[in-house]
């Protein structure tokens, strides 16, 4: 059995690693490049780094932020936020990203990723989705989960597969920042109908919510910001208490 994923996440914005609720009321958390390498000393498995408000101000991702951090880690690193093209990944794989994450520029263009999965394989190739339940139906929602669209969370996973993408990113923007526990319902159907990796963002509170999320949403990765970087769950910790439950993973 794979060991399961712990990934804490890095949203940045204007330079600083920022936390909010439900995509919005966004506060301080700390440099995103101590925080790094705190996380890659603490255990953490990967580190994914979005720049959130790039879609949404139409500039690129921080490139020259991405080679700071990538300076300090030694764990395999995702790079989001503002990415429409094969060029845009061609920088950020050139200045240590390992794989990049995709999200508006995918919906509005889906070829892109067939586009980037021949010019750099499947395994670098993230898609993320923001989705919320719309008249109990999960829609996909865009540019930091502001644009609402009439796209079904599971239709759009299915092509996402079919297009070759390496893996899933999907965050509930129900859950997220409520501490209440992952989308596990929503997880648990995603898992079941796509092949490739599903990392469940959104909703992190406790550690039995890390446990819930790899048990009933059979999730292959746990990602989650505020918990970690306000020192609530240090990932030492959640590991030993996951490989406690039974569940495979990197200590």
């Amino acid at each position: 059995m794979l060991t399961k994923r712990i990934i804490p996440c890095l949203d940045i914005k204007n330079g600083r690693t920022v936390k909010g609720i439900n995509f919005v009321d966004l506060r301080d958390a700390g440099d995103p490049v101590e925080l790094a390498s705190i996380y890659a000393k603490e255990g953490a498995d990967e580190l994914v780094f979005l720049d959130i408000s790039a879609t949404e101000e139409k500039r690129k991702t921080l490139a020259e932020l991405v080679y700071h951090v990538a300076e300090t880690i030694n764990i395999p690193f995702t790079v989001g936020g503002g990415i429409s093209s094969v060029e845009d990944v061609d920088i950020l794989l050139k200045n240590g990203a390992d794989k990049v994450s995709i999200n508006s520029s995918a919906v509005k263009r889906p070829e892109l990723i067939n586009e980037l999965v021949a010019k750099f394989g499947s395994q670098c190739i993230v898609v993320a989705i923001d989705a919320k339940q719309v008249d109990g139906q999960w829609k996909v929602h865009l540019v930091g989960g502001k644009v609402p669209t009439e796209l079904d969370l599971f239709d759009w996973a299915k092509e996402v597969e079919e297009r070759g993408a390496g893996e899933i990113l999907f965050t509930s923007m129900d859950h997220d920042g409520t501490k209440n526990g992952f989308a596990n319902k929503a997880l648990a159907k995603l898992s079941e109908l796509v092949n490739i990796p599903v990392i469940a963002s959104g909703g992190a509170g406790t550690i039995s919510h890390f446990t819930d999320t790899f048990k009933d949403g059979k999730a292959d990765a746990a990602l989650a910001a505020s918990v970690f970087h306000f020192k609530e769950i240090e990932i030492n910790t959640l590991k030993q208490e996951l490989k406690e439950e039974g569940i495979p993973v990197r200590i």
